[in-house]
């Protein structure tokens, strides 16, 4: 563990100039030592689980590379008064980071063998703070809305107008965005009071397509 939260720490340092921040927070880093991210990958790979590069975890998907989760979750600002919906439950592993800044996590897959699984392993952690559905996330979860902060875990080619809608006054939507140039985009998008939305570029990333309606 001690081996990966260094390579975090370099690759803050490594990326300052796009971020703006030399380091990830200490809630965040915390928040990693607590989860014990080899129950999220697959058996064959578990000895690949604190290297810090994403793994297939089946389907086309992926978990993530342990430094673009940190800093996703150091994006979001959670607190534990916080409600945190996820978009792209994956394999479990960045709703369990979530969970563990104790605020509430409304997850949503779409892939229903996914949902099943993650569902499974993170009740058995017992991570009762995660609320987890079957869904095109693409729309949201207009029922528990709204939300402090939201994050996507795949890429969009716009960013999706009902999760905008869906977040509180002061919110923040994390995701990544194609750019029309090519290449992908690390964003966060801050809700104003007027409903009206401020976008700031942080980091060229990778990831899968956001699939569903849309």
């Amino acid at each position: 563990m001690e081996r990966l939260l260094n390579a975090i720490r370099t690759d803050a340092r490594v990326t300052e100039s796009y971020t703006g921040q030399a380091e990830i927070s200490a809630q965040v880093m915390d928040a990693l030592c607590r989860v014990p991210r080899e129950e999220f990958v697959p058996d064959e790979a578990s000895h690949l689980a604190y290297q810090n590069h994403p793994l297939p975890i089946g389907h086309g998907q992926t978990i993530s590379q342990p430094f673009i989760v940190a800093l996703m979750t150091d994006l979001l600002e959670v607190r534990p008064e916080h409600r945190i919906l996820e978009i792209g439950t994956g394999s479990g592993y960045q709703a369990a980071v979530l969970a563990e800044l104790e605020a509430e996590i409304y997850s949503i897959e779409i892939i229903p063998d996914l949902a099943a699984t993650a569902t499974t392993l993170l009740d058995r952690l017992e991570y009762t703070n995660v609320h987890l559905t079957v869904g095109d996330g693409w729309h949201g979860w207009a029922e528990e809305a709204p939300f402090n902060g939201i994050i996507v875990t795949a890429v969009a080619e716009d960013i999706p107008p009902r999760l905008v809608e869906q977040l509180s006054s002061g919110g923040r939507l994390v995701l990544p965005l194609d750019q029309p140039s090519g290449g992908q985009v690390l964003v966060v998008v801050e809700k104003q009071a007027d409903g009206s939305t401020r976008r700031r570029d942080v980091l060229p990333v990778q990831f899968v397509p956001l699939t569903g309606d849309h």
